[in-house]
Parts: C-alpha cells; structure tokens; sequence
C-alpha cells in the first residue's frame, strides 16, 4: 500500500519518504544525516530501503544533508540540469553518487514513476514531483512556490495524496517582524504560498478527486497548523473532512507516521 512519510517539513529543512521499508524514493534531504538517520528510524525505514534521492532545488533547508547521505550510501542523485549544476559546483553531492538529469521522461526507481514539474520560486530552477507508485497510485511534493502556476495545477490535478505548501498567513507576515525586504520576497511571485492561495488551489483538487491533503513547509514565525489548517477548511464548504477529505500538517521533525492514501 503507497505510503508518504513527510520526515521533515519547514524552513529548517526538508524531507520526504515514498515507498515502503522495502523500497521507495527521497525528496531532498535538507536536515544533517543524523537527524536523518533518526527519523528514519522512528518509522521503520531502513536506510538501505532508500534508492535514489530527487531534488527540488538547491537551497539549504532542501540540500543540507545531502553530501553525507551520498557519502553513506552512494545512492543516485536526480534534479533538473541547473540544480545539478549548481550542487556539483558547491561539492553538496559525493563524488561515489551518480548525478543524474531528469528530463521530459519519467524515471523509473524502486517501482514507482516520478517526473517533474516546474516551480516558480527564487533559485536557479525548482521543481516538485509527481509519483506514480507501484500500486497505481498518484501523489505529488509541491512546495516553495510564490504562485500556483498552470503547470503546476495541471500536475496535481488527479492525485490521490499532494503534499502542498502553506507558508504563511499573510497578516501575520505583513505585520511581523521580518525585514522589509524578506517580507517582499516571500509574497512575491516567486516566493512562498500563502494559506489563501494553497487553500484556492486545494479546493480545486478536492474538486478533481484528491482525498489526501498534507499542509507543508509552513513558517514557524509567519503561521501556525491551526491557521493554516483552518484556511484550507472554510475555502472547502460543501465538502465534509472525514468522508470528501482528509487534511494533516507535515511535521517540522516527524515522530512518527505516515500517509496511507
């Protein structure tokens, strides 16, 4: 049965498990490997069970962990080109790892199908990934993004789980204590997704079939669960939680569980 472990979920780093303890993919490793380690513990992953990390893009809170994780393991590095480019260049990938370009072509690894879609967010490229598992489910990682572009929506249309980015509440941003500067980067296009504009794109899914609705990367000084959980519950009435969809919120550091879907 598909599963989704989201290990890490915040700017202090991030991480994602799709598979099983038999076998599955990472989306990006942005926390030490110790912590890693430890969380993979916790769920029951071993890490053998690991058989290619893909990345989204090359900030740290996505790459932290990743040249000790290829330095254990030795295992395959997926990106587009430019982030590649840019991890090779910053020695962030051991020189035992294969690095490996996604293009157009899906990538077959530990029997499951990902490809990627573009992102709009401030870095040299990013993306988020669409998985098809080994038992013909979809699920999607789509985080660090300023907007919901088409391209994006077309990608999470019809998956049965999306992991999707609710950063911040905008009042709470707008009248925190971030510099000015900082405030403008993430409300910008190519920033990070408001609870508004995740909950507008969720209903649209919810719409199109999917149950699974996994809130991510929320800002620890810009939101909280409850509010962002909240935006996504009221853009959704007609719809009841329990029977039409399930909602959780990825976990800064997991403890423990995964999402059945």
């Amino acid at each position: 049965m598909a599963r989704m472990y989201p290990l890490f979920s915040s700017s202090k780093g991030n991480s994602t498990f799709v598979g099983t303890e038999r076998g599955g993919i990472l989306i990006d490793c942005g926390v030490s490997f110790k912590k890693f380690s430890e969380a993979l513990e916790i769920n029951n992953i071993p890490l053998d069970a690991i058989k290619a990390v893909f990345i989204t893009h090359e900030h740290a809170d996505h790459v932290n962990g990743l040249k000790m994780l290829t330095k254990k393991t030795g295992i395959p590095v997926y990106g587009q080109k430019k982030t590649l480019q840019n991890l090779c260049a910053q020695d962030k990938i051991a020189s035992c790892s294969p690095v490996i370009e996604i293009t157009h072509r899906p990538i077959i690894c530990a029997d499951h199908e990902l490809s990627c879609f573009n992102t709009p967010h401030d870095t040299v490229q990013s993306c988020g990934y669409k998985i098809s598992t080994y038992d013909g489910k979809l699920c999607a990682v789509c985080t660090d993004l300023g907007h919901v572009s088409t391209e994006v929506h077309n990608a999470l249309t019809g998956c049965n789980a999306v992991l999707i980015e609710s950063n911040y509440d905008e009042n709470m941003l707008r009248t925190g204590n971030y510099p000015f500067y900082l405030k403008e980067r993430i409300l910008s296009g190519t920033g990070h997704l408001s609870n508004d504009d995740c909950a507008a794109e969720v209903r649209k899914l919810v719409e199109s079939g999917t149950t699974h609705i996994i809130l991510g990367h929320l800002s620890p000084d810009n939101n909280r669960p409850d509010i962002a959980r909240s935006a996504v519950k009221n853009k959704l009435k007609g719809f009841t939680v329990g029977r039409d969809y399930l909602i959780g919120v990825a976990p800064v550091e997991s403890k423990g569980g995964a999402v059945i879907f």
